[in-house]
């Protein structure tokens, strides 16, 4: 659905405020005074609960009537279970970062990989064709390109980064993207388009210190808002040992930890449908992410 909005995006899209003919757009309202274009990238060590959080965003989104597309970026590729989506569906789902038939005919590299081709193929249909909706929220795969094959210019990775900068540049609504804990995979315009980059941290000093290293890098690529939340917080000493390494103005909140959100994971069920107080949580999460962002 990104591209019925195309004609509206290529002269200026890198300033909200000029979506503003979107207003009557009532199902968009999620995103207050800001236009309806949101892009966040989640990020964070493996294990953190990234893609718990991930999924709770969404569904805060959703609930709030915005139109969500949630993008997997993550080679762990969990985030259809995440959001509940039943296994045999989203086992009928294909990676695009892996559709080489797919990317060499828009690209035009028929002539294997030594040939040329184009840099720029068409990608606005690709969402279409490929999302799945479930429960009011549309999924991607993009899955990640193979190690090594990041730095090519093979028309996977042409594929890839054309889309993701489609999605990030063209598309009118809340897109959360699921991402592994490095930023290589972002370009440097895919990354200046992201409006928030969300860390996700648990109370320890590994994962701490993670979150650092992330927020040097998001600024050398170019990304300004960069945000943490905590995971797994289980008591005051906790939330006191994240709030003392994390600037009061980049921390979003936290998400209490959870049997439920547990259980959740035990059983491949969405972490809404067991713990409602960790979607409250993240609801309050979205709020603070909405009036910080632009603040910086």
């Amino acid at each position: 659905m990104c591209d019925h909005h195309n004609h509206a995006h290529h002269h200026d899209h890198d300033h909200d405020h000029h979506h503003d003919h979107d207003h009557h757009h009532t199902h968009l309202h999620a995103v207050p005074q800001r236009g309806p274009g949101l892009k966040i990238a989640v990020t964070g060590k493996g294990g953190v609960g990234k893609t718990t959080f991930a999924s709770l965003l969404c569904r805060a989104f959703a609930d709030d009537g915005a139109r969500v597309l949630a993008v997997d970026a993550d080679p762990d590729a969990n985030f259809a279970s995440a959001l509940g989506i039943p296994a045999e569906r989203a086992a009928e789902l294909q990676p695009v970062a892996r559709m080489k038939e797919l990317a060499e005919e828009r690209t035009g590299a028929s002539g294997g990989y030594g040939s040329f081709f184009k840099l720029n193929p068409k990608v606005n249909d690709l969402p279409e064709k490929f999302c799945l909706e479930h429960d009011g929220v549309r999924f991607l795969w993009m899955g990640t390109l193979e190690q090594g094959g990041s730095g090519c210019a093979c028309p996977e990775s042409t594929l890839v980064k054309r889309l993701m900068g489609h999605l990030l540049l063209e598309c009118n609504e809340v897109v959360v993207m699921d991402m592994e804990a490095g930023l290589e995979h972002l370009g440097r315009r895919t990354a200046e388009s992201v409006d928030a980059l969300v860390v996700v941290v648990e109370p320890g000093q590994r994962s701490l210190q993670t979150a650092q290293q992330i927020m040097r890098l998001a600024g050398d690529v170019g990304i300004e808002e960069v945000f943490v939340v905590g995971s797994k917080v289980r008591d005051a000493e906790d939330r006191r040992l994240i709030e003392e390494a994390v600037p009061a103005e980049r921390l979003l909140g936290a998400i209490s930890f959870c049997e439920g959100v547990r259980r959740a994971d035990r059983e491949n069920l969405p972490p809404d449908r067991l713990s409602p107080e960790a979607l409250r949580e993240v609801h309050v999460i979205k709020q603070r992410l909405l009036s910080l962002r632009g603040k910086g």
